[in-house]
């Protein structure tokens, strides 16, 4: 499923005409970044939780050369699903 069709779900499910839903996702979407960029987690209970991870600088090597470089350290979001979020 690509944002399109998430759309088109959304606008269908919730009543919404594509504009509208277009609206919802993009502010959902622009919220939850704006809390991880300020390094607040998002929960959504029976969904799931985002949150920031720090990696750690790390050794890695060059794919095209084999030569051994430093990666270094970064911010990345995790996502844990909660106890509702099941596939079976």
């Amino acid at each position: 499923m690509n944002k399109a069709d998430l759309i088109k779900t959304i606008a269908g499910d919730a009543d919404l005409t594509k504009a509208q839903a277009t609206a919802a996702l993009d502010a959902f979407i622009d919220g939850v970044t704006k809390s991880l960029k300020a390094g607040e987690g998002v929960t959504l209970v029976g969904f799931g939780s985002f949150s920031v991870a720090q990696r750690e600088a790390r050794q890695g090597r060059n794919p095209r050369t084999g030569e051994p470089m430093t990666i270094k350290a970064s911010k990345t979001v995790k996502f844990k699903p909660g106890k509702g979020f099941d596939l079976n």
